[in-house]
């Protein structure tokens, strides 16, 4: 059973690691992978009532998960139609090429913590569109905001899903998780930020769009203008208040960001009750949900399905102790599993991860999972592929895989190795 597993599991990897090649939505190869892995496992185990009590089992902390992406995605999207961010956006203006560079990476770090780096990496990127004529100097603008939204991401609890399913799972607390890695975060950051800005000479100078000048912004009513603020500060304030809602009642994430979805959905009720039903559909929560990106949900269901198959059956265990017995070093091992995000999904590898350890042996808030949130969402800024971040803005941006291995990768990789040896020096230092 345990090779019939691990084939199963492999070769649904790989399938979706394939996915463009084999035109084959990754969503579909991991529903297919998750229960296939779970039926094998049902039909060759002694007891399929066993099988079924530890899928319900399984299944709560799996839930958990999903309905919390499900409610800050949808969130996000309400404050996108009332055009919220645009308050943030419509305030950057340069010329220059090194300011703009430091201000929307800046902008997209800080930002991505506060809601998640997919989102913030497609806010930024049509951002410099407007901003930035030049495809070149776009197109690079467009690695960096890759970079920054994924370095945002991990330190924060609500930014990244990797650091979110850690936080749900209680490997890690906000304080913790904060006050660890935000300072490596910034530094994977500003070290490519950094080389990047040397590397451009002073004389170049970024095209900027007669939109940036302030010259033909489109008029927005005062009404319009209200609904903006009003958005904006409910659902970044609402994203802000989870991690507290958590630490006061004790009660899982997703009920928290359930609380923000339903206040700011009754906000957007209220404004726009005067409004006939198709000039306010729009506007309303559900036709947000209709534009949150469903296929990514169940793609987290069908993975984290397939590997909860793996650390059931005892898997993910043995291969803990093989990695522990042939490398020995868990810091390096982590490392590893950063680099290999840049591969493959980081997902999967974080879930594989949480399942390999357990948390008698490295409780809440050990270095482990510490240093695993970093490795895990920093390491998929070294390839295009590997994170949703980078996905998203190499089809917004039309990015080839080459260019970006020879313009941005190597800057990412020196940016995740500094923040990495900061985390350890820091480590280190205080504890």
């Amino acid at each position: 059973m345990t090779l019939t597993l691990i084939l199963l599991f492999v070769v649904g990897y790989v399938l979706i690691t394939l996915e463009h090649p084999v035109k084959i939505n990754k969503t579909a190869t991991a529903l297919i992978t998750g229960v296939v892995c779970w039926a094998v496992y049902a039909l060759m185990a002694p007891s399929a009532e066993a099988v079924v009590h530890q899928l319900s089992e399984h299944l709560a902390s799996v839930a958990e998960i999903l309905f919390f992406l499900l409610g800050a995605m949808t969130v996000v999207e309400l404050i996108d139609a009332h055009d919220g961010f645009t308050l943030i956006t419509d305030r950057i203006a340069s010329r220059n090429t090194r300011v703009l560079f430091w201000i929307i990476s800046l902008l997209t770090f800080f930002l991505s913590a506060l809601l998640d780096n997919l989102t913030s990496a497609i806010v930024m990127v049509s951002v410099s569109r407007k901003l930035i004529r030049n495809v070149g100097q776009r197109q690079i603008m467009a690695g960096m905001i890759i970079v920054a939204a994924n370095a945002g991401g991990a330190w924060s609890p609500i930014g990244d899903v990797t650091t979110t399913m850690l936080w749900i799972g209680g490997q890690i607390t906000t304080t913790r998780i904060i006050s660890s890695l935000l300072l490596p975060s910034l530094v994977s950051l500003l070290v490519p930020l950094g080389i990047l800005t040397f590397r451009y000479k002073p004389k170049e100078q970024t095209t900027v769009s007669t939109a940036a000048k302030g010259i033909s912004r489109p008029y927005v009513t005062t009404a319009a203008r209200r609904d903006r603020r009003i958005m904006l500060s409910v659902g970044l304030g609402g994203m802000l208040y989870v991690p507290i809602f958590k630490t006061v009642t004790h009660l899982p994430p997703y009920m928290g960001m359930m609380l923000v979805l339903g206040v700011i959905w009754v906000v957007s009720e209220v404004l726009h009750s005067d409004k006939d039903e198709a000039e306010r559909q729009k506007f309303t929560p559900a036709y947000a949900l209709s534009r949150i990106d469903t296929p990514s949900i169940l793609f987290f269901l069908g993975i984290l399905l397939a590997v909860g198959s793996l650390e059931t059956t005892g898997i993910l265990r043995s291969l803990a102790e093989s990695l522990n017995e042939s490398i020995g070093n868990l810091d390096v091992i982590v490392l590893l599993i950063g680099l290999a995000s840049a591969v493959v999904d980081n997902v999967p590898i974080v879930a594989a991860a949480m399942g390999m350890y357990d948390m008698q042996t490295y409780p809440t808030d050990n270095k482990l999972w510490e240093f695993l949130a970093y490795c895990a969402g920093t390491g998929g800024s070294i390839l295009v592929i590997g994170s949703a971040a980078g996905v998203a803005v190499m089809g917004l941006e039309r990015l080839e895989f080459g260019w970006y291995l020879r313009k941005i990768s190597w800057l990412a990789l020196v940016g995740y190795v500094a923040g990495a040896l900061v985390y350890l020096a820091e480590f280190m230092v205080m504890r």
